[in-house]
Parts: C-alpha cells; structure tokens; sequence
C-alpha cells in the first residue's frame, strides 16, 4: 500500500504529463498549419464555477490608502459620498468589485475596533502599526490613526459599491471575547443588544450582516510569532461558539507564506486532533504569496533582492513573471497537504494577499509607504496570476489583490483631487465578465520565451490563460508575456462553433508604460469586432499583453 502523500504526487506527475502530451502534440499541429501558437477550448470538460469572490480586494489602514485613497471626508472638496471618494466608488461598480478585506494586513492585529465606532470626534487616534516607516512630511494620520474611518464607514463603503465587507480580527492584543462582540455589533438584529443600539446610534440601525471573518493575520509573523499548533488552538477558541444572528459565519484561518508546507500541516493536524469534524468549522485557509526578488538567484534578502517598479529591463521582466508563476504551484501543493487531514476537502484556500513587491521610489505621491506605480508589467502579471485562480475553481473561495489603492499592484492611485485607473485596474474590468462562469479545460500551444539569466539560459512558457462560460458567452483571456514577440494563433473550440466576438487588449510599445495624474490614458484597453471565418478564429495577441476574447457561440 502506497501513502496517502505519494499517491498524491504520483498522480498529479501522471496528469501533469498526460497534459504535456497533449500539449505537445497541439503544438506540433499549429506548427505544421502555419501558426506558432494554438488555443483549445474544450466545452465538454468543465473544471466548475468561478466564484466572483476571486476578484476581491485589500484596503489596509497603511499610509494613503484609506486617508486620501479612500477616505477624504465629507466636508473635503474631492467629491464624495458620505466622506468615501466617488470616483473610487464609480470605478469599483464598473468592476463588480465582490468583497473587500479590511482593516489589514499587520494592521489588523494591532487594531481595536472600538476605537472605530461612535461618534467621530470622540474616536481615539491611535498609533497606526506602520507608524515606524513613514517619512517625516507624511500626514498624521498616516502616523497616527484618527479612527475617522471604522467600521461603520467600511461597511458603507462596501454596500456603495456592491461588495461583501471581510474583516480581518485583531488574535494577537485582544481577547476572544473582543471578536465575539465585534461579530455582535455588525450582525445582531436591531434593537436586540445594546451594540445594535450602539450601531443604530452611529447611523446603521440595519446589521451589517458580516459572513467572512480572518481570524488573525500572518500569525506566524506579525500576527503573534505564533508556532502553527499554537495558532491553532487560538483559533478554536477564538470561533467556539461565535453568535450567528441568523447570518453564515465563513472564519478563514492565518495560512501560510509562499511555501512554508509545515505551517499548513501543522495547523490541520492540530485542529483534526478532537476529530476532522473541526475542521468543518474553518471556511478558508489564507495564502500569501509576493512576488518580490528580482536578483536572479543572488540573494534571499528581503530588502536586496527587490528590484525597481518602473525601470527594468527584459529580463527584470520575465523574472517577475516567473516570481509570480509559483502561484500556481502554492496552490497544488497547499491542497495537497490539506489533503492529508481533510481528504474531502471542507477547506478551501483564500489567497487574500497576492501582487509585486518592489523597491521604493515610484510613488505617485511621495511619501506615501509601499506605494508603488503599476506599468504594463504588472498588468500582465495580474492577468497571469487572475487566470491561474480561474482554472482552480475547486480549490480557491477567495483572492484578495494586495492593495486596492495608493499601494501594492493598485488599482487606483489618488491624492486630494486627482486620481487615476492603474493597468491594473483596467485588467480586473476586463477580467469582471469571468464572474460566475463556468470554466472549461483549455490547452495553450506556443514556443518558450528564452532569454539569458546573466549569463544563464532561462526559459518561460509562451502563452497562457483562461476560458470560462456563461449561456452561449465564451470569455477567453489570454496573456503573452513575451515583450517584443507576437503570437500567431489559431482558436478552437471543441464541441461548440464561434458565431461572432469582440477583442479587448491592454498593451503599449513600451513595457514600462503607466498612467499618471497628468497622463492618465496611456495605458488602456481597446476594444475591437473580430472577424470569424467557418467558425474559426485566427488571431494575433500583441507582445506584452494581456486579451480578452468575447466570443458568442451558435
């Protein structure tokens, strides 16, 4: 008899390898018909549902983004709704934005969220967690937290924008009972206890009606320096008897960072010890996963091993590329290690903080800390990286993009009166029609990208990407990492015929290209009719890509 983990491996090494075959030999085909690449559509083999929850989104309280990014207040001149930005309220409608994290992040877990309910002017300012890395011409309240924004206006801020509010919990300073309470004053009915009339008293006598709940955050660093058993038996406590008022509560646990394998078996393994029936009570298990070193295999330094956000060369380029590939294999491997205790699998993964991690010096607004200024790059990672979620519609419930804006891989960028869609922004709009499709097996068939790694052969796949369904409504996207090389390409749908579709493309000419206050259009999709012919499709996807295929089946 073979064990449990070895069977594993043997049979994801088996399908892996039916698939390269497969693959292969698509490939060989295109070659000889006068492409160099093919994409198989294969509407006889659906992997399930895209939840529209992985396209969900991180607003920590960390230097601009929610004091100037979201909130500007509602005597400020920036137009706003109740103090919240509204063109960051309009933008968000048009992307179907699902469900936000708040507050944090290392925030989180220094965070009381008394501090955040009341009257504002009689809220606290506290210390923000991130006081230590702000720059003396920063405002205070990035130094210090006026609470102007809590969770009364973070859950306004999600109903404006249609999105399911996921909070984050403090495990590391405050006790089990804080969280019970918190869950009590966002979801008991009105009139029912004294925090509903709390609630009601600051303008929302509605409850919330909060599903989603991180229990801690990074709980392995910041979040306490917990061991993973440690971290385990905290959260059994800490969601033991949680009141429901009538709403599902969904309690995500602290996962791992990147692949710390241990961290993942040794929380499952001690929460299946009173039996695998606990682990019925954990909805999500969180990933984080930064794509950060660009040294080429030179150092494991945190700080050293970033590169730039905005100059970079070729190979800078596909070396964040394959950074952020790893994605996929995290993903596989954590299943597979929750696998051992929960075989059926009642865990799903929350990869609630994923994007680029680069040196400062790229701000939009100088000062602002981890601010970055996304480029067609990250444009493309995003596409890369939202297509991996897409075709593992088994494993993931949620992502959440780190961070919505003034950030990390931003969608928007924002101060005082100006603002601006990032290319990241404009990938999750054309990415929104994926939301509730059903995804189809699709083969990509396209030559390796080979460069030179310093001296160093290195090698990238060609092209890549996602396809899902809705009624007779095929969304194909497609990313092509390669910067100075088209991909002719031939696409089939097997088992359905094309009747007619649209194109969509971000790219530009230079790779470094970004939008700005001043320059804001630089970077944006176009939209084009594609000629189909005997119901197939030929089509060209531009170097440094990232398409959209809106393709109407007869």
């Amino acid at each position: 008899m073979i064990g449990r983990r070895e069977f594993l491996r043997n049979t994801l090494a088996t399908t892996g390898a039916a698939l390269a075959v497969r693959s292969l030999s698509s490939f060989a085909w295109a070659q000889s018909s006068g492409f160099d690449s093919r994409i198989e559509v294969l509407s006889g083999e659906p992997l399930g549902i895209i939840s529209p929850n992985l396209y969900g989104h991180f607003t920590e309280n960390l230097s601009g983004v929610v004091y100037d990014g979201i909130w500007v207040g509602a005597n400020s001149k920036v137009p706003n709704v109740d103090g919240i930005r509204k063109e960051l309220i309009d933008e968000m409608r048009k992307i179907k934005a699902p469900v936000v994290r708040f507050p944090g992040g290392c925030f989180a877990d220094s965070y009381d969220w008394r501090d955040g309910i009341g009257h504002a002017d009689k809220r606290p300012r506290r210390t923000n967690f991130w006081n230590g890395g702000e720059s003396g011409a920063a405002p205070a309240s990035h130094s210090y937290d006026p609470n102007q924004f809590g969770t009364n206006e973070f859950a306004h801020f999600c109903k404006l924008i249609g999105s399911e509010p996921y909070l984050a919990a403090n495990l590391r300073s405050l006790p089990a009972e804080e969280f019970y309470r918190w869950v009590e004053y966002c979801n008991s009915p009105a009139g029912s206890t004294t925090l509903a009339d709390t609630r009601a008293a600051g303008g929302f006598k509605d409850p919330f009606n909060v599903r989603y709940w991180g229990v801690g955050n990074e709980s392995w660093g910041c979040g306490g320096n917990f061991t993973a058993q440690d971290y385990a038996v905290e959260f059994r406590r800490f969601t033991t008897w949680v009141p429901r008022f009538g709403q599902e509560l969904s309690f995500i646990g602290s996962g791992p960072n990147v692949d710390d394998w241990a961290w993942t078996r040794g929380f499952f393994e001690e929460i299946a010890k009173k039996g695998r029936r606990e682990l019925h009570g954990v909805y999500g298990w969180a990933l984080h996963h930064y794509a950060w070193n660009l040294s080429r295999g030179k150092t494991r330094d945190w700080v050293q091993g970033k590169g730039e956000a905005v100059k970079f060369d070729s190979v800078d380029w596909y070396e964040l590329m394959r950074e952020g590939d790893r994605m996929e294999g995290l993903i596989n491997g954590h299943w597979q290690v929750m696998a051992e205790e929960d075989p059926e699998h009642w865990v799903k993964l929350v990869v609630d903080e994923w994007g680029p991690w680069y040196q400062p010096g790229s701000e939009a607004t100088p000062g602002d800390q981890l601010e970055q200024m996304p480029t067609l790059r990250d444009a493309v990672f995003s596409g890369m990286t939202l297509d991996i979620f897409n075709r593992h519609p088994e494993k993931i419930a949620m992502a959440n993009c780190a961070q919505l804006i003034n950030c990390l891989n931003s969608l928007y960028l924002a101060h005082e009166d100006k603002f601006v869609v990032t290319p990241v922004g404009h990938v999750f709009a054309m990415y929104a029609a994926h939301q509730g499709g059903q995804v189809l097996r699709t083969i990509f068939s396209a030559p390796t990208i080979d460069y030179d790694r310093d001296g160093k052969p290195a090698s990238f796949w060609g092209l890549k990407g996602s396809a899902s369904v809705r009624d007779k409504q095929l969304t194909l996207t497609v990313v092509n990492p390669h910067v100075s090389n088209a991909r002719d390409s031939e696409i089939v749908v097997r088992g359905a015929a094309l009747k007619s579709g649209t194109s969509t493309v971000l790219t530009n000419a230079d790779i470094h290209a970004h939008n700005t206050f001043e320059q804001r259009q630089v970077v944006v999709p176009q939209t084009k009719a594609l000629e189909i012919g005997g119901g197939v499709l030929r089509y060209t996807f531009p170097p440094a890509s990232v398409t959209k295929l809106a393709l109407t089946l007869s």
